[in-house]
């Protein structure tokens, strides 16, 4: 019997607004402008290479400033870091709104994106911090899975709300709903209180330092960031393969659409009983089998000749990668350290991140030396060297984790 002094047993449900509603606005935000970023750039007078470029710059933003959010997440603490970056993000879309109002709006509007690649680092690390010191470690996988998947809601729902306002507003109506998406993140991160952490027993002493963290996790960056490397490729390359297999075999851009549309609506129905399984069976009960699906699919796409086939090819890969939801951030959960612990994660995203920029890059490489079918047979290659490396990596590392 539970004595009448102990504190209730924990709840997902009990943290939901505070853990996942910031999470869901700011991406319901930021998908809506997705879309429309290239033609933007087409408006304001951009070549096709120009406005691919300007797109691009979210994910550098994002990229290159991973190290630099750890840094803010250590200074501000999290929820102000929260508050911070979505208050940011807001600024930088109601700029970029603006640009198409302007002469020479093109530049504000790359810096704009930049900035939103920036706010996006910084939210996501202080979210994926918040989790991992809140929320028990039996329940980290399904909290961060869950978390994975309320990102994808969102990055799905944006868009429908865009071309909603933009019937009404034209093409800035897009950047509006970003703005109120992203404020509304804000606004609802200050009202709500942090959750309640333990201090660490062992949070005497200066903080570690970035280039402390590196050198001392370097085995764990080198062997299991290999892995997330690897995993972080493959899912960026599956949201090329499919568009473009989808035009190779000529279907129509509608068509190429509901694929995408389809396979993404597999990818969120699955994260959170792949969070589960990954709290009572083990990460490998999850990391082996997604890489592995993702890897068959993506080599099964050249022998697709038409709609059904790719289809069912385009449901396979959104069913491997939903399973695999959360799994970035929940490794780098388990073998961050207590003291240290946002440097950790700044510097495991920044590897992640560079796999979701190398895996088109890959993509493109092999087509333009050989086909689009060896590039995307090259990419599926990556799925089966992930699983390899998880396998092998992961059960050696069992000491490392914080649990």
């Amino acid at each position: 019997m539970t004595p009448p002094d102990s504190p209730p047993p924990f709840s997902l449900r009990s943290i939901a607004v505070p853990a996942f509603g910031p999470a869901l606005l700011f991406n319901i935000g930021e998908g809506a402008i997705l879309p429309v970023v290239a033609l933007s750039a087409r408006e304001l007078g951009a070549s096709v290479a120009v406005a691919a470029l300007i797109v691009t710059l979210i994910g550098l933003g994002s990229w290159f400033f991973n190290l630099p959010a750890s840094l803010i997440t250590l200074k501000f603490g999290e929820r102000w870091s929260i508050v911070g970056a979505a208050a940011a993000g807001a600024l930088a879309l109601l700029a970029a709104g603006l640009s198409l109002m302007i002469p020479d709006g093109l530049w504000l509007l790359a810096v704009a994106m930049g900035v939103v690649g920036m706010s996006a680092s910084v939210f996501s690390l202080a979210r994926q911090k918040y989790l991992t010191e809140a929320v028990p470690v039996e329940f980290r996988a399904r909290a961060l899975s869950t978390l994975g998947g309320v990102n994808r809601i969102g990055i799905f729902i944006g868009p429908f709300v865009g071309a909603a306002v933009m019937h009404f507003a034209g093409i800035s109506g897009a950047y509006w709903v970003g703005v109120a998406g992203m404020a509304a993140a804000a606004a609802l991160a200050v009202t709500i209180p942090d959750l309640v952490v333990a201090p660490s027993s062992s949070s005497a002493g200066p903080e570690p330092t970035l280039r402390g963290v590196a050198v001392s996790h370097a085995g764990v960056f080198l062997t299991a960031g290999a892995g997330i490397l690897l995993l972080s490729a493959l899912r960026a390359s599956r949201q090329v393969v499919i568009p473009l297999w989808a035009d190779h075999v000529g279907l129509d851009a509608t068509q190429a659409s509901l694929l995408y549309g389809l396979s993404g609506a597999i990818d969120m129905l699955v994260f959170y009983p792949a969070g589960k399984v990954m709290d009572r069976r083990g990460r490998l009960w999850v990391a082996i089998p997604s890489t592995l699906i993702m890897g068959t699919a993506l080599m099964l796409i050249p022998l697709t000749a038409g709609f059904t086939g790719l289809l069912l090819v385009a449901l396979l890969i959104g069913f491997g990668n939903g399973i695999s939801s959360g799994l970035v951030m929940t490794l780098g959960a388990d073998f961050s350290p207590d003291r240290g612990r946002g440097q950790f994660l700044g510097l495991w995203r920044f590897i992640a991140d560079a796999g979701s920029t190398g895996g088109p890059v890959l993509l493109s490489a092999v087509t333009a030396v050989s086909s689009l079918a060896a590039g995307v047979t090259a990419t599926g290659v990556l799925g089966f060297a992930a699983a390899g490396v998880f396998a092998v990596v992961l059960p050696k590392l069992r000491h490392r984790r914080n649990y």
